[in-house]
């Protein structure tokens, strides 16, 4: 069975996942794999204790344990799995769509879930009388203005980023993850917003769903 290492927290508003390691476990949740979550303690990653850093030199989660193969990085994780574990697919077999599909990804990645979220996100890991109000309005604000445009031009016509779903989607199950606790509005993006609300729908969504308890999402049986 593989372990997903992660971080995760309940809290009077909802259960808190990492956004990376979500990514992996909705890629776990789309292939049907048994698997087992190892909840990691938030204080070893943000002081990247060497615990951590002996499984994964980044400090950071998530990483499986394969059997006897550990792999670390959501994107190189989820690509691993694809190619171990090849049914159902979640690259496009042209490779041509499949470069597309995983620079979706890298946009998603490294401009939303690295950027922009980070500053709407973590402020909701802590108790709301140390949140900064102002500072996660003009977050919101940075991420419907100058990142969530781009995604929304590259839905026009399509269901999916990449044509069928796949792993230029699933940075966005994360996102919509963070938004449904967040409560941000998306104003002047239909697309996006019709598009969010198809991801919450695919069953693999459940496993990442804020209303639900650690304990009702901890795993998936062989």
């Amino acid at each position: 069975m593989i372990v997903l290492h992660t971080m995760e927290r309940s809290y009077p508003w909802g259960t808190l996942r990492s956004t990376f390691s979500s990514k992996t476990k909705v890629v776990l949740e789309e292939k049907g794999l048994p698997y087992r979550v190892e909840r990691v303690r938030i204080g070893d990653v943000w002081k990247k204790t060497p615990e951590v850093l002996a499984r994964n030199p980044l400090g950071k989660v998530p990483w499986i344990d394969d059997g006897d193969v550990t792999v670390y990085d959501s994107s190189v994780i989820n690509e691993y799995l694809n190619d171990r574990y090849p049914s159902p697919a979640l690259l496009p077999v042209d490779p041509v769509a499949r470069a597309r599909a995983r620079a979706l990804e890298n946009y998603a990645d490294e401009i939303i879930l690295s950027v922009h979220v980070p500053r709407i996100w973590m402020p909701w890991w802590s108790p709301p009388e140390s949140r900064n109000a102002a500072e996660m309005q003009r977050a919101r604000e940075d991420l419907a203005a100058r990142a969530l445009p781009f995604v929304e031009e590259r839905l026009d016509g399509r269901e999916y980023l990449a044509g069928d779903f796949s792993l230029a989607d699933v940075p966005f199950m994360a996102l919509a993850m963070v938004l449904q606790v967040d409560g941000m509005p998306l104003e002047g993006l239909p697309l996006l917003s019709a598009y969010l609300e198809r991801l919450r729908a695919r069953p693999s969504y459940r496993a990442i769903d804020p209303a639900r308890s650690l304990e009702e999402s901890s795993g998936r049986s062989a």
